[in-house]
């Protein structure tokens, strides 16, 4: 089943390494013209020459902060001036960790602040700033990264970003369904990225990676979230709009609905 996704423009913020590299990567793949943003300028060089290297597509990096707004509509700018429009908006940049410490004692009010500030208003930040780009085609994606911490107790600012963001996916669809922009959210699970294996390792002896407590018994790949994420960002995706898609590999024994 192709994609059809060949000449869109896509932007992915938090994209220079991790799930959000995966996605940008998977995006270049399909052909899609991919601007990727981050905070970090040397990782944003380094990530476009690596997709320019393993899939031959160009990229661009730009430097932004989804924390502040006059940066957030640079970005926009910037990425509308080099490929004439934007079709395609992923929303990764996230604070990690999310929470020091898993005690709602460890919920500090700064850092509290700052997590909604870049993961869920930042993520309304670019939002608006795009909407109007994907009305004026009459045709978008909006794709929210969140995690599985929208469905468990991992802390209370980990929790309560990931649940704010699955409300926030599902008010903007709303809003934006009529005008042919599909809006959903992908909550990841454990999933091997670098700050999973920092985390992991820190806490065996031995500084291998536990075994992951999913239904398919294993740690899911970047790459593997990239794949749902470029359904979702494509044509195909129609029917889908509003809801959330869990890939975490499956959380044993709980049923939701």
């Amino acid at each position: 089943m192709g994609l059809e996704l060949a000449g869109k423009r896509a932007i992915v913020t938090g994209g220079g390494t991790g799930i959000g590299y995966a996605i940008a990567e998977e995006l270049a793949r399909e052909g899609v013209r991919v601007a990727i943003a981050g905070r970090r300028g040397d990782v944003l060089g380094q990530a476009v020459a690596a997709i320019r290297q393993s899939t031959g597509a160009d990229a661009l990096p730009v430097p932004a902060d989804t924390g502040d707004d006059d940066s957030v509509r640079a970005l926009v700018d910037t990425v509308r001036a080099a490929f004439g429009g934007v079709d395609i908006l992923v929303n990764n940049a996230a604070e990690q960790p999310a929470q020091q410490g898993p005690s709602l004692h460890d919920a500090d009010d700064a850092w509290f602040q700052r997590q909604l500030n870049v993961k869920v208003i930042g993520y309304l930040r670019t939002i608006r700033a795009v909407a109007p780009l994907l009305i004026e085609n009459g045709w978008g994606r909006i794709i929210n990264i969140s995690g599985t911490g929208s469905r468990s107790t991992v802390s209370v600012i980990g929790s309560v970003r990931n649940a704010s963001v699955t409300a926030l996916t599902k008010n903007v669809a709303d809003e934006l369904g009529p005008h042919g922009v599909n809006v959903t959210v992908v909550h990841p699970g454990p999933t091997r990225t670098e700050r999973y294996a920092e985390l992991a390792s820190a806490r065996t002896a031995d500084g291998t990676l536990p075994p992951a407590n999913t239904v398919i018994g294993r740690v899911i790949e970047p790459h593997e979230v990239a794949w749902v994420v470029a359904f979702l960002a494509s044509p195909r995706s129609v029917a889908i709009t509003g809801d959330g898609v869990f890939a975490g590999g499956g959380v044993p024994g709980s049923i939701y609905y």
